[in-house]
């Protein structure tokens, strides 16, 4: 199995950064994609950003210019850059990792933008 650890969540005010980090550990044999997800009360859970193994990135049309998802392959770590924070961010960010087909999930951090 694999475990994922996320870290970085917090409160910060419109306008400000913050930078979210994943770090897989376990069974881990060749991680093929990460990805960030979000999910704000009483909306469904959406994908904000993700990365493959050969680098292939995608983001949601809502953070494109604000966030920028990276990967180091090396520590099993993903990160997510959030800059230029909107009220809209705020949310419970969830880390997902996909391995041998199979999907893994942290438990998520907490994002709140509040003035």
């Amino acid at each position: 199995q694999v475990q994922l650890v996320e870290s970085g969540g917090g409160l910060v005010q419109p306008g400000g950064s913050l930078r979210l980090s994943c770090a897989a550990s376990g069974t881990i044999f060749s991680i093929s994609a990460m990805a960030w997800y979000r999910q704000a009360p009483g909306k469904e859970r959406e994908l904000v950003a993700s990365v493959t193994s050969s680098i292939n990135i995608n983001y949601a049309d809502s953070v494109k210019g604000r966030f920028t998802i990276f990967r180091d392959n090396a520590k099993n770590t993903v990160y997510l850059q959030m800059d230029s924070l909107k009220p809209e961010d705020t949310a419970v960010y969830y880390c997902k990792a996909v391995q041998l087909g199979f999907s893994f999930w942290g438990l998520g951090t907490q994002v709140t933008v509040s003035s």
